[in-house]
């Protein structure tokens, strides 16, 4: 673990918002011209989800990039660091994709989740006879799928990774005996 310089951040944050914005224009756009108006009316309640995925993902990836570039030291089934403590790019750069997909999947439960929730004939039904209950309890519910969500979606890969001896670089495959090596994912 290491700081994050400020340039790092604005960076990501910038590409985060810039690419969320692209692909929900870019969408929008798409779906008033391809569908009538009664259709895209319903298309287009979903173009926040990829809008979503695309801003967490490139977010979660440029700002982990460092990493790759530096790599990520590698241990035994014991824990003890291997290679000298040399560090493996490799191995940081599968660390940053499954951290990825994970943020990928975070974004399921707290679109759909609440979406489903919000419209069982219960909760609409209440929504409908009282409209000031709509936002608080939208809020409330995806408070929820966050909440259940986010353990979910860090657990799809686990903490500590595994990664074969032969797929690392050259160098660190002549420094390593076993044939399995492990690495700390990451959040």
């Amino acid at each position: 673990s290491s700081p994050t310089r400020n340039e790092v951040l604005l960076k990501s944050y910038s590409a985060a918002v810039m690419s969320a914005l692209t692909v929900a224009f870019g969408l929008s756009q798409l779906i008033k011209k391809r569908y009538t108006p009664s259709t895209a009316m319903k298309l287009l309640k979903f173009v926040a989800f990829p809008s979503s995925v695309i801003a967490s993902c490139s977010n979660c990836y440029i700002m982990r990039s460092p990493e790759i570039k530096s790599g990520v030291v590698v241990t035994n089934g014991s824990g003890d660091i291997l290679a000298n403590g040399e560090r493996s790019s490799v191995a940081a750069r599968k660390a940053v994709e499954e951290t990825v997909m994970s943020r990928a999947f975070l974004q399921v439960p707290v679109f759909f989740g609440t979406a489903l929730t919000m419209s069982l004939p219960p909760v609409a039904a209440l929504c409908a006879a009282n409209p000031t209950v709509t936002v608080p309890l939208t809020t409330l519910v995806t408070m929820v799928m966050f909440g259940f969500g986010l353990p979910a979606a860090v657990a799809i890969f686990p903490q500590v990774g595994t990664i074969e001896t032969a797929s690392l670089e050259e160098h660190l495959q002549q420094l390593i005996s076993d044939s399995t090596v492990n690495y700390n994912k990451g959040l």
